[in-house]
């Protein structure tokens, strides 16, 4: 594509995402805050190893921050952007709700703006299975209506859905929508289960299992994530002809614009990543049983047949593997 906007590139997919896209030839421009929601440390040293290629440069700024987006976009033409910067969390979003609606609303509108206004050809936004909300179905769909968040971080995500589609409306902006599930591997954000766990286990420290372990995630490698992003990155949505609205279609527009689903489509007990888990480490983890937390989904699991569909590739990392990955990379980056 050339040059390619990534916001959130000091983050988990960010960083991954940037390093593929350099891998292939394309110049990146990377924006990120740098906020301390997690260990800045982290996100500085996946900066460090982006800084290394010189087609990297990095923008230190805050997508709420109207002025600095619009002189971003003035100074930069960029062929295709991917918004992955956002506050992320669900259950933070229960204690810091500002947090979600300055950065996941009006810095998604700055990002709008910015495509709107220097014609950039196809903006990749980030999602969340989290969408699905109050959803029973299973596998989640992304033709089935996801109306009924329980918590504001994925209302926000639902929101960004639908800014968008109303830009690709009313000024033909190609846009897509992905609705990540779960994902884990190196260099991952220390809030997640699979981090959190790690650490305690090593520590000697009790875990916290919510849903008395009862929960069901559709845990999608990194590596996978980061084929499913590429792969839309260059597939340009077309509107759909077929589209219509007595029976309007969530995933699809008659609009240049699409909705998918990037999940392992296998869901796995949370027990399960546990036993995985403490074999890799070699240590048994002590569990603290809880129930489950407000806004939290018992389960997760991706239908990805449209993503299989329309660019050829499904997820397929087993969770043996990818965790393996995973401690291997902990050991090493905090000389274990």
């Amino acid at each position: 594509m050339g040059r390619i906007l990534v916001t959130g590139a000091a983050g988990f997919i960010g960083f991954h995402l940037s390093q593929r896209l350099l891998a292939r030839g394309d110049e990146v421009v990377g924006v990120d805050n740098l906020n301390d929601y997690y260990d800045v440390s982290l996100k500085k040293d996946r900066l460090s190893q982006l800084e290394e290629h010189s087609g990297f440069s990095f923008h230190k700024l805050d997508l709420a921050d109207r002025a600095s987006m619009e002189q971003l976009f003035s100074e930069h033409r960029f062929d295709a952007a991917v918004n992955l910067a956002a506050q992320a969390g669900v259950r933070y979003s229960l204690k810091n709700p500002h947090a979600y609606t300055d950065s996941n609303l009006v810095g998604f509108a700055h990002i709008l703006e910015g495509c709107r206004h220097s014609g950039v050809k196809h903006l990749v936004f980030a999602s969340s299975s989290s969408v699905y909300g109050a959803n029973t179905k299973i596998p989640f769909s992304v033709h089935d209506l996801a109306d009924h968040p329980v918590s504001l971080y994925a209302a926000t995500k639902k929101a960004n859905e639908l800014m968008a589609h109303s830009y690709s409306h009313l000024y033909g902006l190609p846009a897509t929508g992905l609705r990540f599930f779960t994902v884990y591997g190196p260099w991952g954000r220390p809030d997640m289960a699979l981090f959190l766990f790690t650490k305690a286990i090593l520590a000697g420290k009790q875990i916290d299992v919510f849903n008395f372990g009862q929960m069901r995630r559709d845990f999608t490698y990194i590596d996978d994530i980061i084929e499913g992003v590429v792969r839309v990155v260059d597939k340009i949505p077309e509107p759909n002809p077929a589209w219509s609205g007595n029976t309007p279609d969530p995933a699809t527009s008659k609009a240049p614009y699409k909705i998918y689903n990037i999940g392992n489509n296998q869901p796995v007990g949370l027990l399960q990543v546990i036993e995985v888990l403490e074999n890799c480490l070699g240590v048994k983890a002590e569990k603290n049983m809880l129930p489950l937390q407000p806004g939290d989904l018992p389960v997760t699991c991706a239908d990805i047949s449209a993503l299989v569909r329309d660019v050829g590739f499904q997820p397929s990392t087993p969770i043996e593997v990818g965790i393996e990955r995973f401690v291997a990379w902990y050991r090493s980056y905090y000389n274990l």
